[in-house]
């Protein structure tokens, strides 16, 4: 057992340890914290302190939106390759893949141009791959059209468009 005077350097300095003593409270599921130490712990850590301000400039793209601009990417690259091959798409339809390309990018930063181009890729890609279906029956046509309305019909939800800069 120590006692102060053997040491010297603690002699009438309040280090807090009676902080740390366990104050007998058996309330820590009452009030959703932990007081082992005599200090509250919040144990939800995703949720911010009441009266913390949260930086608003930064901002997770929405999973929806991830997905899209990975399909325009996907699309703009089948683009591509179809062009150099020279065998599916004429060298114009480059422009495409530079739009397809812009627009993804610009869905991950949440940009409204993006939106707005993405929104027109994917409802003219949705009629047209649909007109493919029911000119030739082609199952491909109306699956491709068929995801492309689904993508559509995410783009214009109201948690999307509130999320836009």
């Amino acid at each position: 057992m120590t006692t102060e005077s053997e040491h010297p350097e603690t002699d009438g300095v309040d280090d807090g340890a009676d902080e740390y003593a366990d104050n007998g409270s058996d309330n820590d599921a009452e009030n959703g914290s932990t007081e082992a130490s005599g200090r509250s712990i919040a144990l939800d850590a995703a949720r911010p302190a009441p009266g913390t301000a949260v930086p608003a400039t930064f901002q997770l793209p929405l999973p929806g939106l991830a997905a899209i601009a990975l399909y325009l990417l996907v699309l703009s690259g089948s683009i591509v390759v179809g062009v150099v091959a020279g065998r599916h798409y004429p060298p114009v339809f480059l422009i495409f893949s530079v739009l397809f390309m812009a627009s993804s990018a610009g869905l991950l930063l949440l940009f409204r141009w993006a939106w707005s181009l993405a929104l027109a890729a994917v409802l003219l890609l949705a009629g047209y791959n649909l007109w493919i279906f029911a000119s030739s029956r082609q199952p491909a046509g109306l699956v491709q059209g068929l995801l492309n309305l689904v993508f559509f019909l995410y783009l214009i939800r109201t948690e999307v468009r509130e999320r836009l800069r």
